[in-house]
C-alpha cells in the first residue's frame, strides 16, 4: 500500500518569530526532515493569502486578532496578517529539507474564505487539487505532519478520511496553537477513523 507524507504549512510566519507562531513550532523541523526519508511521495502545503484577506483581523476595523466573526457564511477566527503572498513570511523555512518535496499545494488565495485543508478551502467550494495528484499515483494512506495541529493538520486529516484514503497524524511532528483544541480534534479524528501516530 503506497503511503504519502504531507507536510502542512512549515511556513516562517508560523515559526518563532512569525506573526502567526506556533510555539515550538521549529522543533518539528528536524523530525520531519529524518521522516521523509521513510516515505515514497512527499508533498507540502503553503498559505498563500492575498494581502487583503477576509480572515486578517486588520480587514475587520475595530475587531481584534483571535476573536470569532463570519466569513463566507462561516464562523470565521481573525487571525493576525500571515503568509501574504511574495513575502518572506509565506515562504517555506530554509531549514526544511525540500529536495524531496514532489509538489506544494497552495491555499488560501480567495479572499472571500478561509482554506485550513490541504484539499479545499473551509466552505468546500473549490479544491486545490492535491486530492487528484495523490490518487493518481495510487497513494491509499497519507500521514500529516506540519501546523497547526488543531487547524490546518486536524482539517486536513479529516478530508483526507472524508476522501477515501486512510489517514494518521504524526504526533511528534506537529505542535499546536491550543492544546485543549488539539486534545478535540485528536479524539474527532479517531472517532471519525483516522489515527494519531
Amino acid at each position: 500500500m503506497k503511503t504519502a507524507l504531507l507536510i502542512i504549512d512549515m511556513q516562517n510566519d508560523f515559526l518563532p518569530g512569525g506573526s502567526l507562531a506556533v510555539a515550538n513550532g521549529d522543533q518539528v523541523i528536524p523530525i520531519i526532515n529524518k521522516l521523509q526519508n521513510d516515505y515514497e511521495l512527499v508533498v507540502a502545503t503553503q498559505d498563500w493569502h492575498p494581502a487583503d484577506h477576509g480572515s486578517f483581523a486588520s480587514q475587520h476595523p475595530g475587531r481584534k486578532a483571535f476573536e470569532l466573526a463570519e466569513l463566507g457564511g462561516l464562523p470565521q477566527v481573525l487571525w493576525p496578517d500571515h503568509c501574504v503572498q511574495g513575502t518572506g513570511g509565506a515562504e517555506l523555512s530554509k531549514d526544511l529539507e525540500q529536495k524531496r518535496v514532489a509538489a506544494v499545494f497552495r491555499k488560501g488565495m480567495n479572499a472571500q474564505i478561509d482554506s485550513y485543508s490541504a484539499f479545499f478551502d473551509n466552505g468546500h467550494k473549490n479544491a486545490t487539487g492535491l486530492e487528484g495528484f495523490l490518487k493518481s499515483l495510487g497513494v491509499e494512506e497519507v500521514h500529516i505532519c506540519g501546523l497547526a495541529a488543531d487547524f490546518c493538520v486536524f482539517y486536513s486529516a479529516m478530508d483526507t478520511l472524508a476522501l477515501g484514503f486512510r489517514v494518521a497524524i504524526i504526533d511528534s511532528a506537529t505542535r499546536a496553537i491550543s492544546t485543549e483544541g488539539y486534545a478535540k480534534a485528536q479524539q474527532d479524528l479517531i472517532n471519525s477513523g483516522g489515527k494519531i501516530i
